[in-house]
Order: structure tokens, then sequence, then C-alpha cells
């Protein structure tokens, strides 16, 4: 990922409706939602929506899949990830270490342990 693809991103994301967007879509996973109920849930004008979806689409954290007559939009995981490896391209100075608290909090907050099973990180 360049620098201006990253600025252009984390720009995305630097607008409150555009970030409960992302994390809307994020909740959802690979089904996505149709980009109607996305403006409804978040009590958003649709076509002030469509902009904020273009936006996100530009900066290849969302794209959207046409389903008949319905367009939904997805989390674009690759683009997602990209990202969060330009962030943490040069971490801690070469020191894993330092940044592994960082990878676990993450893990745990994208995969929490079922209710039945131990936490097997420290919390952060």
């Amino acid at each position: 990922m360049r620098d201006q693809d990253a600025i252009e991103a984390l720009s995305a994301l630097a607008h409150p409706t555009r970030l409960r967007v992302f994390k809307m879509l994020v909740a959802a996973g690979a089904s996505g939602v149709p980009a109607g109920e996305v403006a409804r849930q978040l009590g958003v004008p649709v076509t002030t929506m469509s902009t904020h979806l273009g936006i996100l689409s530009r900066a290849a954290l969302i794209g959207p899949k046409r389903e008949s007559r319905t367009v939904c939009y997805a989390l674009n995981i690759e683009g997602t990830r990209s990202l969060f490896a330009f962030l943490m391209a040069d971490c801690c100075g070469g020191r894993p270490d330092l940044c592994q608290p960082a990878f676990e909090a993450a893990e745990l907050a994208c995969c929490p342990p079922a209710p039945n099973q131990v936490a097997t990180h420290e919390p952060v």
C-alpha cells in the first residue's frame, strides 16, 4: 500500500457516519448489507449514504455487489488487511514482543473465546 492509499483510507474512516458504516459492515461479514438498509439503520438519507458508501468504496475498505436489483455492500477484507499491514509494517522497530499485545487485542476483539472457553491471552 502506498502512503496516498493509506491517507485515503484513513480519511474515509475519519467521519462519524462512515466509521459507523465500516463497523456495521465488519460485523455483517461476507453477506454484506443492502445500501438502503445501511441508510435506514443509521438514520441517514439514502442520497447522503450513497456518498459515504462511495467514499469507503474508493478507499478500498468496502465494496458493492449487485443482487438482482439490490446493491449490497460488504467489507473489502483485502483492502482492510492492506491498511492494517501498512500501519503495522514498521511496528516497534523490529521488536515483535512489543507489538504482540496489539495483535492479541485485535484477535480477541475479532474472535472472543466461547463462553465455555478460557481466554488464553492477557487483557491489554
